[in-house]
């Protein structure tokens, strides 16, 4: 029986190492080029078997199959592969919620991951193409298909071009045409930046618009996406994608689609909208949460409510019950938050160059580290160049933050400017993270501090008043995502 702990991503992690994925991709290709195009060999390693088939243009391709249940298709962006799934934790309960009493099969696309790197024809025709040899390779259609992002334009075109293979798409953030994002000229100096710095595009490529309090996800990414293909790979991919419109394609999509995007995005700015209304059978969920990052941080619960909705409306699709479905499981606790923030960290970056610059990074996080330490405090996680603590006590919390102002000051050497923000109130726990609106407005806080400021909320100032602290009221301001004005105050704490 399913379980969700057999799902979508994160579940039985296949913690495939760069050698092994160059060893396997090495000998992909030979198979391919010598013709056999009818075998489908096959890795064990750890729980997960992982498959290879050959597409008509005799492309090798990596996929699994998990779970019991009705079959979901989850279709990869340009740049995914589920063998690298280990590497962003945060996307795990959401996933495995995802799969829980389904059949889930996952494949990487040709020109990343686990499937064959080197190819010529990286173009939308050619990604969908490999839809249709998994499909075939797994004998499980029709099925229903899940994508989100550059998966999306993948999903549709072969919902409409094979209709008799799919039931239902759910597509998250979706787009139809290459023209919403970039001109032409603006898709070949990515993929020109993405050739030549790919260090730097993978972060661009990561962040999406995602604001400070999930930089330490964007990191994550941007590591997932260098460890998939390099520059030059998704470079190619992006020049062979440029130019696509899949808008009359889309009119004669048939099944029933459900389309989810969210009305505060600066970057996409609803496109999904678009497509939904060009679908005849779509529905369109806006989502209004300003927190969100992806689809599994935010509103991952209503997102996954409206799925299950969706499938569970017709018995073909409709979820496998299982014995031991498991929820994300999440606490409510009184918190402080903290969250700090090292000023001008890509100038020095840039200035010190990367050896002496990650030497005075490393300094940073012990001062850091030692000084959570000392007061009580929890290290959440750290976003390279800043950290999220929480604190059982605000008036340690406090403390601890002008402890570390004094801490940086002191410090001789390369200066270290650090602003540091506290908010306070009952965050959702889950997995060893904190969301909700109080970490928000804590990172909204933050930011709104300069180089050697603590600005905390007029919860924080009203809890420590009367215990030593000075403030000063820095008025209000309205943060992002939040309706009502924040007033907030600095921290005196120089002598």
């Amino acid at each position: 029986m399913a379980s969700r702990q057999s799902a979508i991503y994160g579940i039985s992690p296949y913690q495939t190492s760069h050698r092994y994925e160059t060893e396997a991709t090495s000998y992909v290709g030979q198979m391919a080029s010598q013709g056999f195009q009818s075998f489908c060999c096959t890795i064990r390693a750890m729980e997960r078997e992982v498959r290879y088939c050959t597409t008509e243009d005799g492309v090798r391709i990596a996929y699994c199959v998990e779970g019991e249940g009705p079959p979901v298709l989850a279709v990869p962006g340009m740049w995914e592969s589920f063998s690298l799934e280990h590497l962003i934790p945060e996307a795990a309960p959401f996933s495995r919620a995802l799969g829980d009493g389904l059949t889930v099969i996952r494949y990487d696309a040709r020109g990343s991951g686990l499937s064959q790197r080197v190819v010529d024809d990286v173009s939308l025709d050619g990604v969908v193409r490999d839809v249709e040899a998994v499909l075939l390779a797994t004998g499980l259609f029709p099925a229903s298909i899940w994508a989100s992002l550059h998966g999306t334009p993948v999903a549709m075109a072969y919902a409409a071009r094979h209709p008799e293979r799919v039931n239902r798409l759910v597509l998250f953030q979706p787009y139809a045409r290459t023209a919403a994002f970039l001109t032409p000229e603006a898709w070949q100096a990515f993929a020109d930046f993405c050739r030549h710095n790919w260090q730097n595009a993978s972060h661009a490529l990561a962040d999406g618009g995602a604001g400070p309090e999930h930089r330490d996800v964007v990191f994550k990414v941007a590591q997932l996406l260098r460890e998939s293909q390099t520059g030059a790979e998704l470079a190619q991919k992006i020049e062979q994608w440029a130019g696509f419109d899949l808008r009359e394609e889309m009119r004669t999509i048939g099944c029933p689609v459900l389309v989810f995007d969210r009305v505060r995005d600066p970057v996409r700015d609803l496109r999904g909208q678009e497509v939904a209304a060009v679908i005849p059978a779509a529905r369109f969920v806006p989502l209004t949460n300003p927190g969100g990052y992806g689809y599994f941080i935010g509103d991952s619960e209503a997102i996954l409510d409206a799925i299950d909705t969706f499938l569970d409306e017709d018995p073909v699709t409709r979820r496998r019950p299982t014995t031991d479905k498991a929820t994300p499981s999440a606490s409510r606790a009184f918190r402080a938050v903290l969250f700090t923030d090292l000023v001008g960290h890509s100038e020095m970056m840039s200035r010190l160059g990367d050896d002496r610059g990650r030497a005075v990074l490393r300094e940073h996080e012990t001062i850091t580290r030692n000084t959570l330490r000392q007061h009580g405090g929890t290290e959440v996680k750290t976003m390279g160049d800043g950290f999220m603590a929480s604190f059982g006590s605000v008036t340690k919390a406090l403390e601890c933050a002008i402890a570390l102002q004094r801490a940086f000051a002191e410090r001789e050497g390369e200066p270290l400017s650090v602003r540091v923000g506290l908010n306070a109130g009952e965050p959702i726990e889950e997995g060893g993270d904190l969301f909700g609106a109080t970490v928000i407005l804590a990172s909204r806080i933050a930011a709104k501090a300069d180089g050697g400021e603590i600005l905390v909320a007029d919860t924080v100032r009203g809890l420590c008043s009367g215990k030593g602290f000075l403030f000063a009221d820095r008025g209000e301001f309205v943060a992002k995502g939040f309706e009502e004005p924040v007033r907030v105050y600095e921290v005196r704490w120089r002598d």
